[in-house]
């Protein structure tokens, strides 16, 4: 009797009585009955191991990760139930296909459209160009516009004051608008899906547009005739790489790669100390099913466009050379957990440099203590760890730095570096609410005058802790006032270093240092939208050279307190569209205080941002 057949007769002769024995199954060659009188079929009691009833009604039951007992399992009976149909049941009119892509062009199981990125799409690299097998093309566009109202302490002169304003201060409110559009072209040879490409060639071309205004003079421009407007724009290129696979290591695509030209890079997770667009060259891959990658890398940094940040191609490429030897472990010391050991050496020759940048400020030397350039090597030696220890949550970094400076700002005279850094974000889900804490510690020189320099400075910063760019004190500049045409700290940097600039000056190892303490929390609302709080309190880590460039005593090292907070809404639940609405509070405490207020002087600052992200 055939399957069909047994289901008919299940169907209208019903179940057999009760009591009655279990008739043998007959065999699957057997013919179909064709008399009314032939015996009904019954089917066997199959015993199914049916899943655990609902989690809320279990006795006892905790959270994953967190069970110790568990339930009887349950049995149940099932009469009369129908076998599975065998497997020649199930049809077998399957179409064979030389390739994956051709899912879209030849069966039509999706629509492709050339301005759909999610749908297969030949510019999106989904299918090979036409007329190949494996040569693929990548096109990316991205347009990124940030307004950012903002306030910080501004000195004026008497050439720079307006009318009626007295003191060292003038008003302090700043505008800022930033439009960028970014457009990439990548051309890759090999079936990427499951396997490294073999070849490719990357360009990014950016192309900004930036409008400044400030209330008082001489703050957008060294010379105080001119307005306090400014509009500006450039074109920088920010990626312009060749990549070669040079082999495989592996049956499971274990790798060697080269990579050669302007590209991205990153020295730790979280940007502390170098994370940029740089002209170099870099080895790197992989070994262990993926769980060992290294990076052996060499950069000669590029100029920057001050206003934009862009790429100066227009501009000698920079005597500040830096070499990275990095080796990440996944799961190390324990699953979920990512460590890596780091060693980065830069090596700087801009002592008999002098630059100006575009707005007329001296960059290199900076001007501070001896007003000279110098040339410095130093050794970064770092452990850097992200990933989770069970349910927390937890990235850090330790660097320590290493080094001589030929010309000390303080006795013009060699000086050894002795610094060093840490900072640790910890943090707890609890479903929908992520809570943390941030901590950072950079060490700072207690002694300016003798031959050893223990205040610790970066390559190039873009450190992502504690709010990052949403923090008022990460994200704003503060100038120096008194010691020279420095920043206390560049924007979006975290260091209180007392450099010119972190893109186009020198690193300063005699600094202050920085103590940052803080917490917060990320609310995911919405699949679309999370808002972010922090709170966190800056303070110096030694007054020292403070004291010593102000020619001032007693400075406290208490800064303040900063409050922020940040709407992150992703209307398609993709990077695709992203708006970013955020806005901060500084409140200044004493130290603060002590270098930037008069009596009439506000001691609260605020920042705000609008960010507006659509990419293709």
């Amino acid at each position: 009797m055939n399957l069909l057949s047994s289901l008919l007769l299940l169907f209208t002769s019903g179940a057999p009585a009760a009591g009655a024995a279990p008739a043998d199954p007959p065999a699957a060659s057997a013919p179909a009955p064709t008399s009314a009188a032939s015996p009904p079929v019954v089917v066997p009691t199959i015993v199914q191991t049916a899943p655990p009833k609902d989690p809320t009604v279990l006795d006892g039951r905790q959270r994953p990760g967190r069970q110790t007992t568990y339930p009887d399992e349950i049995v149940q009976t099932n009469p009369g139930a129908v076998n599975a149909p065998p497997p020649e049941a199930f049809p077998r009119d399957q179409v064979p296909v030389p390739d994956r892509w051709r899912l879209s062009a030849d069966l039509k199981l999706v629509d492709p459209r050339w301005f759909d990125p999610y749908n297969q799409n030949t510019l999106k690299g989904d299918r090979p160009l036409p007329g190949t097998n494996d040569w693929f093309l990548q096109l990316s566009a991205i347009s990124d516009t940030v307004v950012e109202p903002f306030s910080i302490p501004t000195p004026v002169n008497g050439q720079s004051r307006n009318p009626g304003l007295f003191g060292s201060f003038g008003r302090d409110n700043d505008l800022g608008v930033q439009q960028t559009f970014i457009t990439g072209v990548s051309l890759i040879k090999g079936s990427t899906a499951f396997k490294p490409a073999d070849f490719s060639i990357n360009l990014d071309i950016a192309f900004n547009y930036n409008y400044a205004t400030a209330q008082e003079r001489g703050v957008l421009s060294v010379n105080s005739t001119k307005p306090p407007q400014r509009t500006d724009g450039f074109i920088g290129l920010q990626g312009a790489f060749i990549e070669y696979h040079l082999r495989d290591v592996s049956a499971r695509y274990d790798f060697d790669a080269i990579r050669v030209g302007i590209q991205p890079f990153s020295t730790d997770f979280r940007g502390f100390l170098f994370q940029d667009d740089q002209l170099g060259v870099r080895l790197f891959g992989d070994r262990d099913d993926n769980r060992i990658q290294y990076n052996l890398a060499f950069f000669a940094r590029l100029d920057k466009d001050t206003n934009s940040g862009l790429n100066a191609l227009d501009k000698d490429i920079r005597e500040d050379y830096i070499g990275i030897a990095n080796l990440y472990r996944q799961d190390f010391p324990v699953p979920g957990f990512t460590s890596q050991v780091t060693v980065v050496y830069n090596a700087n020759r801009e002592g008999n440099l002098v630059n100006f940048n575009s707005n007329g400020i001296p960059v290199i030397p900076a001007l501070i203590g001896s007003d000279k350039a110098r040339n410095y090597d130093v050794v970064y030696l770092g452990y850097n760890a992200d990933g989770h220890i069970g349910r927390f949550n937890l990235t850090a970094s330790l660097y320590g730095a290493l080094g001589q400076d030929r010309n000390s700002i303080f006795t013009n005279k060699p000086a050894d570096i002795r610094a060093f850094f840490f900072a640790a974000e910890p943090s707890y889900d609890f479903d929908w609410i992520r809570v943390r804490l941030s901590g950072i510690y950079a060490s700072g020189d207690s002694k300016p005058h003798d031959n050893v320099e223990t205040g610790f400075d970066a390559i190039l910063e873009n450190p992502q802790i504690a709010g990052s760019d949403t923090s008022y004190f990460i994200r704003e500049g503060i100038p120096f006032i008194g010691g020279g045409l420095v920043g206390l700290k560049g924007p979006n940097g975290v260091l209180l270093d007392l450099r010119s600039s972190k893109d186009e000056g020198q690193s300063n190892f005699n600094n202050p240092g920085t103590i940052l303490l803080g917490g917060g929390a990320d609310f995911d609302v919405l699949p679309q939208l999370r808002v972010s709080t922090n709170i966190n309190h800056v303070s110096f880590a030694n007054t020292a050279v403070i004291e010593a460039l102000r020619q001032q005593g007693s400075i406290s090292p208490d800064l303040g307190w900063d409050y922020s907070i940040a709407t992150i809404w992703r209307p398609w639940q993709t990077q695709n569209i992203v708006f970013r609405i955020s806005g901060a509070i500084f409140s200044a405490n004493r130290g603060f205080a002590n270098l930037f207020t008069t009596p009439d002087h506000d001691t609260n600052f605020y920042s705000g941002v609008f960010n507006a992200i659509f990419a293709f």
